[in-house]
């Protein structure tokens, strides 16, 4: 069983997936309190309802066109509940694309070869930037993604120098802004000067107004 907040159908907003559509399941628990959160509502599993596996995958199949075979695990923090690793299993035996948005503060080594894992690397603000699990580099793939969540001048110098120290120029690389605390723009701009190798990730579910 596992505690679910959410299953739903939209467009892919946040990754290198970004306008593809996608089933997702979002759920719940999370072992960070950060400020932007915008899911605030999987943070703890009252908002929740346990789900056997079963039952998450035939509702995930039964949402949109069945030619759709990307799917997101995501929450709140999806590795803070131990069957998530046989739910993806399940998934990727179905022929699924799946994505795994974790905030990196939970060993990684035990997610399957073929899952994306879409890392977020908590910057100062978040007030967690000393929580990540480093251990998780050695498990990253050059399918899988990095993402930086950007709320002032001192995360992105922190993204950019993490970038530097742990030689992970060869990445995919993503700053995403905080809503509300710093324009695309702005980044946008800097990301240029620095001659950085990085996308500018732009929540698009937000823009068209979707789950």
């Amino acid at each position: 069983m596992l505690y679910v907040n959410d299953i739903f159908y939209s467009i892919q907003g946040e990754s290198s997936y970004s306008g593809y559509p996608c089933k997702f399941i979002r759920l719940a628990g999370c072992n960070l309190r950060c400020g932007y959160c915008d899911t605030k509502e999987a943070l703890d599993i009252k908002n929740s309802k346990p789900i056997g596996i079963e039952d998450i995958i035939k509702s995930t199949c039964s949402l949109g066109s069945a030619g759709v075979k990307l799917v997101e695990i995501t929450g709140g923090e999806p590795m803070m509940q131990n069957e998530s690793l046989e739910l993806m299993n399940r998934l990727i035996d179905l022929n699924y694309t799946v994505l795994l948005e974790t905030n990196g503060t939970i060993s990684l080594k035990k997610v399957h070869r073929n899952v994306i894992k879409i890392i977020d690397v908590k910057c100062p603000s978040s007030g967690y930037s000393k929580e990540f699990f480093f251990e998780n580099l050695k498990y990253i793939s050059i399918n899988d993604e990095i993402k930086f969540v950007i709320g002032n001048k001192d995360d992105y110098d922190y993204a950019k120098n993490f970038i530097t120290e742990y030689s992970l120029g060869s990445h995919k690389l993503i700053f995403s802004p905080v809503e509300g605390a710093v324009s695309h723009k702005e980044i946008a701009e800097k990301i240029l000067k620095d001659g950085l190798n990085v996308r500018l990730g732009v929540q698009l579910h937000k823009i068209l107004g979707l789950k």
